[in-house]
């Protein structure tokens, strides 16, 4: 089986500087997601239930969580011959540096760890977007056509289009224009696509006539090889692929089930709260293609008189009576006292239960302190709130000082940072400056 022969490449090493102060203590791919997850989670769950079990995971900022996470999570036996190994930025007697330049130059760096006999094809992934795929599928589709690349693509807008890497199809689906973020008329029409042909595929259009890379990609490991040593490239959206459609045989493969690309607070915020409604998007719980995590052990979640719609609420909380918890993600460990309001908000929860640590210099619990007010923000791990605060953007400010030590506001949602401490009747009007 194709699937057999199949490495998988996660890029995991970019700075995700939209997505902080989230991304100001680890790296985009550690950020937690729906109270137990991490976003490194889906792609490998991904290559998992389709069948690929030699996975690599490329890093470089901010990646301490981030191997924690993996090397708790991920452990094969002995017979599958199957891992997740992680591939850090290093120096080599290859490379002058060991910071990668782009996606390319990453993969670049590290052929000699995939370029084996025994692999046949590389599943190139990015680390931080939010849906399913069978990769066997789009392997086979690779196979069928003949390819030498596939581009997993899904149909957007016009306005979407200037945020991505758009393709113009050919006959038979073969990629004859690729253009990295087409910003003006020109560029758009240059790879408008014919919206007859995207519905002869089976998926109506709805208005979408561009076909937006996913950032997931197929290549011959030999082809690979080429491509990367017989060029300079550093980046396959803005080098890689306007010059390969020229000389090989690139296809286009296309996708249109639930796709978020996790690149600001606004849209990590929303993924996040459409998994909690009553008929998500993304479906969290499915029982034929599970989203893996680190076990933790923990008990079940302890809820006493409280009031709770349309939320999650995940392993080992403990939720006080006359609590009202809407629309929301509450993560592990959360402790939420009595008679506090959460609405329309993320708690990532807490690494510990504080009783487990001594803290001298926290002289407030870490938990949801009695009365408190969250509505509409995101509180990161660790964090102590102190009885009656409010975390509300009242004024509805959208962006304030992003160096502010306890909380930013980003797209108009308020960001509490990690392990802060909200003292008592802490509200974010008074404390957080414009």
């Amino acid at each position: 089986m194709s699937i057999r022969k199949s490495v998988a490449l996660i890029l995991g090493g970019g700075r995700g500087t939209r997505l902080a102060p989230l991304t100001s203590i680890r790296s985009k791919p550690a950020v937690p997601l729906g109270g137990m997850y991490r976003l490194i989670d889906v792609p490998i769950s991904n290559c998992i239930n389709s069948g690929i079990n030699r996975i690599f995971v490329l890093t470089q900022f901010m990646s301490v969580s981030l191997h924690s996470h993996i090397r708790g999570s991920y452990s094969f036996d002995h017979f599958s011959g199957g891992f997740v190994e992680l591939l850090a930025a290093q120096e080599t007697p290859h490379a002058s540096t060991g910071w990668y330049q782009g996606t390319a130059d990453a993969v670049r760096k590290n052929l000699e760890y995939f370029d084996k006999p025994d692999v046949e094809y590389v599943v190139i992934l990015s680390g931080d977007q939010l849906y399913r795929m069978d990769y066997g599928k789009l392997i086979d589709y690779h196979k069928t056509v003949g390819a030498d690349v596939t581009i997993a693509c899904i149909p957007v807008n016009r306005d979407a289009a200037k945020g991505f890497g758009i393709m113009q199809a050919g006959e038979g689906g073969r990629v004859v224009g690729f253009v990295e973020k087409p910003q003006t008329d020109i560029a758009l029409g240059a790879v408008k696509t014919v919206l007859n042909w995207i519905e002869s595929q089976g998926i109506q259009p709805k208005g979408r006539e561009y076909l937006a890379s996913m950032g997931i990609y197929v290549f011959g490991r030999k082809l690979l090889r080429e491509v990367l040593l017989g060029a300079n490239h550093t980046d396959f959206g803005k080098e890689v692929f306007p010059a390969t459609i020229q000389s090989h045989k690139v296809h286009m493969y296309l996708f249109d089930d639930y796709w978020e690309d996790i690149g600001t607070i606004r849209s990590f915020y929303e993924a996040n709260l459409q998994m909690a409604s009553d008929s998500p998007t993304f479906e969290i719980s499915k029982a034929d293609a599970p989203i893996f995590t680190r076990p933790r052990f923990l008990a079940p979640s302890r809820i006493s008189g409280a009031n709770i719609q349309q939320s999650l609420v995940a392993a080992g909380c403990f939720v006080s009576s006359s609590a009202t918890i809407s629309n929301s993600i509450i993560g592990i460990r959360t402790i939420v006292g009595p008679n506090v309001t959460i609405r329309d908000s993320i708690l990532m929860g807490n690494d510990y239960y504080e009783h487990d640590r001594i803290h001298p210099s926290r002289p407030i619990p870490m938990m949801i302190g009695e009365g408190s007010v969250i509505e509409g923000a995101i509180v990161d791990k660790n964090v102590s709130v102190g009885p009656g605060s409010r975390i509300v953007n009242q004024s509805n400010r959208q962006d304030t000082f992003l160096g502010h030590p306890i909380c930013v506001i980003r797209d108009s949602i308020p960001v509490v940072i990690k392990n802060s401490i909200l003292g008592p009747s802490w509200n974010l009007e008074d404390q957080v400056p414009s």
